[in-house]
Order: structure tokens, then C-alpha cells, then sequence
């Protein structure tokens, strides 16, 4: 049965690419409630016609949440499957990314990033219910609608059903040669402003402060705490200051994005960012932000996760290699409360957050199988 069930997901390859493109047909940003709530709906009807038993959990910034479950009256750890349904790409995204299948390539915003994989998710498990083979034990998927902002709304949860269970598997697609993601960086976010005193710039210009000036000497900074042997990243992507030219500034602001392989990485940063000093006589600093994602790091429980899925792909056929990215995803989350964790289980494409994002549509058969034989072997 172990060679028949990649060959059954390969036969329905065009059942799976007609849901994918349904789902990426329904434009969801994370910012548009009601577009991600519609959606919300439709995957939820899926999910109900697999026999789940279906909690919505409702949010008022964001689409609602769906929490699938099925067998959580039997006794074991659960397996969780992790999705979001929310893109980056605002509405009539797919004006410029139309939606369409070439060369077995499904174009569309949020294809790729997640959609795809929301389908896989979901033709793995009406596939094993057809064959018969569901497995009897407890099993939740979850559905989130906020990951691309920063899983606000929705990280307590994630880690409250993933706590205790034997394996999360997040839907993030896989790299580009097809590895999974067995390590991912910590993701920090901060904001710097720095104050000076206002005066005119031809007039009294010895009377005054730049703050731009001092935020061009944080930013040198900040730009040389990157440090690409430890992994450790850090940018000035925003910054906005100043009103006329003839006016000294007397307020800065920076946005800075920061990432870290480690804890503790991530703490020694951390400390490094807050302890920043003015450099001018009379300026001052504002630093308020950290990290809100942990690091997902390649450790002892990340390794063995990862081998034992190898193992069990094997038994169908499949190659599993690892490899890991400075990107965030939900795995974040999971790896860091200690459950073992399998991340980038979604099938391939390119082009994540662009306008030629698509979906390669054959690798979904690949995805569904390596996820419903991780269903049936899984231990706990």
C-alpha cells in the first residue's frame, strides 16, 4: 500500500490543482477581514466534509481561526497540522499576477505561499478517508489567518494546541530543491528614535540638533551589528524624518529588522540594540520593540524529528533533505515550546510575496503523500 498511496495522490493531481486554484482564487490579505473570513468558510467546509469536528475561533482584527479535529476522545499525543490562509498580496493582487495554470505552473498571489499547501493539506486527508485509511487517533489541524503580520492574534493559541503534541507539521512550502526547513531564524522588530532641538537652518543653525544627523550615526550602528558568521542580521529598511529643509529636525523614526540563529544570539542582540547611546551633545534616544518570533533551532529534537521522517518517506518512495532559512514561519513557535517540529511540508513553487509567485503543481502529490504517510507512522 506504501508505493499505491503516491501513486493515488499522483491520479488526482487535477482534483488538487482545481482546489488550489479555487483557494487562490479567493484573494485573502491578512488586513481584509471579510475576504479572509470568506475563506475561512470554504476550507471549513472542506474540513466538515472530512468528518471534523470544527471550532472557530472568532478574532476581531483579523479572519477567524478554524481548529479541525478529529479522534480527540482517544488516547495519544496529537499530531497538528499548521496552516495560514492570510497572504501579503492586497486586494487585486491577481490584476498583475492573474490566475492561471501553465507548463504546470499555478500562477497567482499566495500560491506558493501558502494556498498550496492549504490544499495538500486538505486532499491528504479526504484521500486517506477514500482510502479508508484515516488513522484512528487524534489529529487537529489548525488554520490560522494572521501569520504574515506576525501571528499576533493567533500565537497563543498555536502554542497552546501544539503543546504536548507528538509532531507539528507546518504547511510552509519547501525550498526551492525541495528540503524541508529543520532551522529558521529568531525575528525581531524595533523601532529607534532619536530627538534633537529644532532651530532654523540658516539663521540659528548652531541653536540646533539634527536628529537626522544622530539617526545616521545609530544607523552605522546598528548596520554593523550584522554579523554573518553567527548568522545574526540586521537593516535599516524605514526611515522617516524631517519637515521643511530650512527647519533643523528635531525627531527621527527607523524601523529595523533583526534576525538570530539562537537564544542566545537573540538575547545578546537584543541587549546590544538596547544599549544604544546618542552620539551628539544634546541629542537623545527612544528604543522600544524585540523579537516576536523565537529561533527554530537545529538541535538535538530538531534532528531526530527530521531523521525519523526521512525514514518513514523513504518507505514511500520519497528523499527528504534539510536545509533551513532566515525567514519566520508558525514552526517558530512550536519548535520553541519543545515539540518536535517538521517544517516546509508544502509543495514547491517560487516567487513567495512577488507578482510571478506560482505553484508547481505536480510536487503537491509528493507534499500530500509525505503528509498522510507522516499521519498514519508518526509515533505517540
Amino acid at each position: 500500500m506504501k508505493a499505491d498511496l503516491r501513486r493515488f495522490f499522483t491520479s488526482r493531481l487535477d482534483e488538487m490543482a482545481r482546489l488550489a486554484r479555487e483557494l487562490v482564487e479567493m484573494e485573502s490579505p491578512t488586513t481584509v477581514k471579510f475576504t479572509v473570513d470568506r475563506l475561512v468558510e470554504r476550507v471549513a467546509e472542506e474540513l466538515a466534509a472530512c468528518g471534523a469536528d470544527m471550532i472557530i475561533h472568532p478574532r476581531e482584527e483579523v479572519g477567524d481561526i478554524i481548529e479541525a479535529r478529529w479522534h480527540t476522545d482517544q488516547p495519544g499525543a496529537p499530531l497538528l497540522l499548521l496552516c495560514h490562509l492570510d497572504t501579503v498580496h492586497p486586494i487585486g493582487a491577481a490584476e498583475r499576477n492573474p490566475v492561471r495554470l501553465e507548463d504546470d505552473r499555478l500562477y497567482g498571489p499566495g500560491s506558493y505561499d501558502m494556498k498550496g499547501g492549504v490544499a495538500t493539506v486538505l486532499s491528504a486527508i479526504s484521500g486517506l478517508h477514500e482510502l479508508g485509511l484515516f488513522p484512528e487517533r487524534p489529529i487537529i489541524a489548525l488554520m490560522t489567518t494572521d501569520e504574515e503580520t506576525g501571528s499576533f492574534y493567533s500565537r497563543d493559541l498555536i502554542q497552546q494546541v501544539a503543546e504536548g503534541a507528538a509532531l507539528a507539521m507546518v504547511m510552509e512550502a519547501a525550498l526551492p530543491d525541495g528540503s524541508l526547513k529543520t532551522w529558521r531564524k529568531a525575528v525581531g522588530r524595533y523601532t529607534v528614535r532619536t530627538y534633537g532641538s529644532s532651530a532654523h537652518a540658516g539663521g540659528a543653525h548652531e541653536h540646533g540638533v539634527n536628529a537626522i544627523e544622530e539617526m545616521a550615526h545609530q544607523i552605522v550602528r546598528l548596520q554593523q551589528m550584522t554579523d554573518y558568521s553567527r548568522g545574526t542580521t540586521v537593516n535599516v529598511g524605514i526611515i522617516n524624518g524631517g519637515t521643511r529643509t530650512n527647519v533643523i529636525p528635531d525627531m527621527c523614526e527607523a524601523q529595523v529588522d533583526v534576525r538570530a540563529m539562537t537564544v542566545a544570539e537573540m538575547d545578546r542582540l537584543h541587549e546590544q540594540v538596547m544599549a544604544l547611546q546618542p552620539v551628539l551633545d544634546g541629542a537623545r534616544l527612544e528604543i522600544s520593540g524585540g523579537f516576536d518570533r523565537p529561533p527554530m533551532e537545529r538541535n538535538a529534537l530538531m534532528i531526530e524529528t527530521f531523521q525519523r521522517a526521512q525514514q518513514i518517506a523513504a518507505g514511500y518512495g520519497l528523499t527528504l533533505k534539510e536545509a533551513g532559512t532566515g525567514g519566520g514561519s508558525d514552526g517558530n513557535y512550536t519548535a520553541a515550546i519543545g515539540t518536535p517540529t517538521l517544517d516546509g511540508l508544502g509543495p514547491l513553487g517560487d516567487g513567495a510575496h512577488t507578482d510571478r509567485e506560482f505553484l508547481y503543481v505536480p510536487s503537491m502529490a509528493d507534499s500530500a503523500t509525505l503528509i498522510a504517510a507522516l499521519m498514519l507512522e508518526w509515533p505517540g
